[in-house]
């Protein structure tokens, strides 16, 4: 019984072993298919009642407006979450904008977003300036591995600053935002070059 189940085991087996190929050939795999990413666009038979949508622009207006604006690391996990919503409100609040009160909230949902944007931008921009005037010091500030610095700081700083000054002309009813965001990241590029801008006394410089 036992050189029977050896013989069914080798039938079993042997036919496997067939299929190996030569130890140093290396068994190539077909490269799967490039996909190539497109916009997708947001569609939905959800349908609100008016007060519903409204609570859904409210409570999407508190969340954006609430945040710290000046934390990069918040910005970077909740803004995709944001934009979502934000896309899913605009289908919700449609049927409702022809009144004054939803109307108006809604258009001063979408200033935000566009004041969240622009921020966002200069106070990564400033944020870079920063980074590069610590690495031109050398390793904690002795010189030893100093990289180079940045020669056009001058006019950079000339950019940032009437950026912020932009932002608060076209945007006033946004500037305690605007001061979180570019107003302090100006006071701390203020600390690693010298120069003037028009709220700098309020960082006492």
């Amino acid at each position: 019984m036992a050189s029977c189940f050896a013989r069914t085991l080798t039938r079993a087996v042997r036919p496997a072993a067939r299929n190996f190929g030569p130890l140093g050939a290396p068994r190539l795999m077909q490269a799967a298919p490039l996909c190539i990413a497109e916009p997708r666009s947001f569609s939905s038979v959800a349908k609100y009642s008016r007060s519903e949508a409204v609570e859904k622009l409210d409570r999407f207006h508190g969340e954006v407006l609430g945040a710290n604006w000046a934390d990069y690391l918040y910005l970077v996990y909740n803004v995709p979450f944001w934009e979502a919503e934000y896309e899913s409100l605009t289908l919700a609040i449609q049927p409702y904008l022809h009144e004054g009160e939803v109307g108006e909230k809604f258009k001063t949902t979408q200033e935000m977003m566009d004041v969240l944007y622009k921020c966002e931008d200069v106070r990564d921009h400033v944020n870079e300036l920063c980074e590069l005037a610590t690495r031109a010091s050398g390793f904690m500030g002795t010189g030893w591995q100093a990289m180079e610095k940045v020669e056009n700081v001058d006019e950079v700083s000339k950019h940032c600053m009437e950026a912020y000054d932009s932002l608060l002309t076209t945007h006033p009813a946004f500037k305690p935002k605007i001061e979180q965001t570019v107003g302090h990241g100006l006071a701390i590029l203020r600390s690693k070059h010298k120069f003037r801008w028009s709220t700098m006394h309020r960082f006492f410089y």
